[in-house]
């Protein structure tokens, strides 16, 4: 038998390597994800160099990309060369794995932006296995896909997991479960956690993600609040309450990740929490017993001679982020005509959600 192994998200900024000094101390940082492509073009300081090396040396250091944008329609020169940065990285020091968002971003500020959800169909799943097949052929080691926190219908919510499980199959990759981003649908589209965790593969799951989030107040209803995922804040109750059936389930699990974004972490008392959250954390995941891996991942190399891409796609892609720019209301987006989204099933304060986030990070 054994056990998950628990680490975070690295960040860089001062307030967080203060924050978890007492960890690294303590040598109860068991692994370390980086999310290497938010520093593509910037020189990584000697310390933090140093410590992915480190991790990297033992094996405990794997990669989480949040730029690729897995299912764009078109390819671009920026897939190409976010690839190529990624075989130097590869190159520079070992992961065990990569990983990377569902979805698609294709504004302007792209690097501030967020990953939107597509349904599942013909075109979107091909696309996804393209862009997911090229991220695999650049790599010896395997990848992953993280599940959303945003959808825009519950339909869009239901199928999710399936969606990933069909994306992976080619690659015989594997699922990220974040279980603040599915704390979040199960909020804003009023389905049980349980359900919903029930509607991914869990056997396909590899690695957990922990972490807090804050409310938006709802524009429809006085009662009503919209989780978000903004990595701002303690884990919740309801994912601690849940986690040890989660482990339960998911056989093949390695790693438990707890993300908090670097810059919310100064005061003291966040300081305390954050550690506290992590050692809580860490007394549920040992009292879980996993079975031994047996499965021994092969790389399935395929040869890609020219992208996937569906124009109509694009178009629609494009409109839609028009669309959430421009100050359109969520009603008029919903009678706009797209071909490959059902706008008028959309949730209204979804809409709204996805244009304060975009307007917060994009001009167009």
């Amino acid at each position: 038998m054994r056990k998950a192994l628990l680490g975070l998200s690295m960040m860089a900024e001062p307030d967080f390597v203060t924050a978890i000094l007492p960890l690294l101390e303590n040598s109860e940082i068991e692994v370390l994800e980086w999310s290497f492509d938010t520093f593509y073009g910037v020189e990584e300081p000697q310390w933090l160099s140093n410590l992915l090396n480190f991790y990297a040396e033992n094996n405990r250091l794997i990669g989480h990309g949040v730029y690729y944008s897995l299912l764009n329609a078109v390819w671009t020169d920026r897939h190409h060369e976010w690839l190529e940065n990624l075989k130097t990285e590869t190159q520079k020091r070992r992961y065990t794995h990569i990983t990377e968002h569902f979805g698609f971003m294709n504004t302007e500020n792209f690097h501030q932006g967020i990953p939107l959800p597509l349904p599942l169909n013909a075109v979107t799943l091909q696309t996804g296995k393209d862009r997911l097949q090229r991220l695999q052929n650049v790599l010896d080691v395997p990848v992953g896909i993280e599940n959303l926190a945003f959808s825009f219908s519950k339909q869009d919510v239901e199928e999710q997991g399936e969606f990933l499980s069909r994306l992976i199959e080619d690659v015989d990759g594997f699922l990220i479960l974040d279980l603040h981003n599915i704390y979040c649908q199960a909020h804003n589209f009023e389905i049980d956690m349980k359900e919903l965790i029930r509607l991914y593969p869990l056997d396909q799951v590899k690695e957990i993600h922990l972490s807090g989030g804050s409310w938006q107040e709802s524009i429809y209803s006085k009662d009503k609040y919209v989780r978000r995922d903004t990595h701002d804040d303690c884990i919740p109750e309801d994912i601690f309450q849940i986690l040890p059936y989660v482990l339960k389930q998911c056989k093949n699990l390695e790693y438990v990740i707890i993300e908090r974004l670097g810059n919310t972490i100064g005061a003291e008392k966040d300081k305390a929490s954050f550690i506290k959250d992590f050692r809580r954390a860490k007394k549920i995941i040992d009292a879980i017993k996993l079975p031994l891996l047996t499965n021994h991942w092969i790389k399935k190399e395929k040869k890609i001679v020219e992208p996937f891409e569906d124009h109509l796609l694009f178009e629609d892609q494009k409109k839609l982020t028009k669309l959430l720019c421009e100050s359109n209301t969520p009603e008029d987006i919903m009678t706009e005509k797209l071909h490959y989204f059902k706008s008028e099933d959309w949730n209204k304060e979804m809409i709204n959600t996805a244009k304060n986030i975009i307007k917060k990070w994009n001009s167009y």
